[in-house]
């Protein structure tokens, strides 16, 4: 038994079917097909059962493809203390990272690690959930939740956290509140509301703030884009939320911080397990660390 083997039996379990397995590792699906035969032939194990058109893994399959996040975790490991034994830590690392989240930390980055990694960065914004799927193409993602533990999506993966980030009510600068220090709930019902697509986290603190206030907003627009929100808010269109650190400053528009509703997102890297115990992938996930305690010196906390 090989650890390709096994890795294979672990990408089927995550990924859920041959075609996608083969996609990920540049082959067929035959040749997925293939190697899954001669693996039960040679263990005299079924490893995976018919389900719909497609397969899934056996109990037995499930053991192993557990097993191979284990033995890739070592092997990285091994690997990273002897790049570090001969004194080099250099490589290329793929990220993947939420726009408003790299904002705030991949200038800093990128700086910190001058040329000594080449760093590919990707950008994506999706819903919060699906920040693990990100981190079976990329080394390492950059995303962010809203809730204190890690999502249930997330459990597979070694989730580092690495800065909270406040969250604010954006208001045009010539809307009647916008000259207060903070606003509460009861100030804001009924406003003319910018917002995100449903299931994005945004958008369960818009419905935690009407809660509050006892009265909907009015959602004019749905948008995934902050920047665009800054120039909708700034152009009077209505109000939003947006994060403090990452939201340009702006004479057009007011960040005031909301009483009485939990605001605030953690902004976290997340990994497969065995791909953290790289050598640059450690050494990223450490200059990240350090570029957060700069950017924001407050830990990460319930939110």
């Amino acid at each position: 038994m090989e650890l390709r083997d096994l890795s294979l039996l672990r990408e089927l379990d995550e990924r859920g079917s041959l075609t996608a397995v083969a996609r990920a590792l540049s082959v067929t699906p035959s040749a997925v097909s293939q190697r899954l035969r001669a693996l039960e032939r040679s263990l005299g194990l079924a490893l995976t059962e018919p389900q719909g058109r497609g397969v899934r893994l056996t109990e037995p399959g499930r053991l192993l493809a557990s097993g191979a996040v284990e033995v890739a975790a070592v092997v990285a490991s091994v690997e990273a203390r002897l790049a570090a034994f001969q004194g080099g830590i250099g490589g290329r690392i793929e990220i993947a990272a939420l726009p408003s989240a790299g904002v705030v930390l991949l200038p800093a980055l990128l700086e910190a690690l001058d040329d000594e990694v080449e760093v590919r960065l990707h950008d994506h914004d999706v819903a919060e959930a699906d920040y693990a799927a990100l981190a079976r193409d990329h080394d390492l993602v950059i995303g962010h939740r809203m809730s204190a533990a890690p999502l249930r999506q997330w459990q597979r993966l070694r989730v580092v956290d690495l800065l909270r980030e406040p969250l604010d009510i954006a208001l045009p600068a010539a809307h009647p509140l916008a000259q207060r220090d903070r606003i509460a709930p009861g100030d804001i019902a009924g406003e003319r509301w910018i917002g995100v697509p449903e299931g994005y986290p945004f958008d369960d603190l818009r419905v935690a703030i009407e809660a509050a206030a006892g009265e909907p907003f009015r959602v004019v627009q749905r948008v995934r884009d902050n920047r665009l929100v800054e120039a909708l808010v700034e152009a009077g269109r209505g109000i939003g939320i947006l994060p403090r650190l990452s939201t340009r400053p702006s004479a057009a528009m007011r960040l005031l911080p909301l009483a009485g509703v939990p605001t605030g997102r953690v902004i976290s890297a997340l990994a497969r397990p065995e791909v953290a115990e790289r050598a640059v992938v450690r050494h990223v996930l450490e200059a990240l660390h350090g570029c957060a305690a700069v950017i924001a010196p407050e830990p990460p906390r319930r939110v």
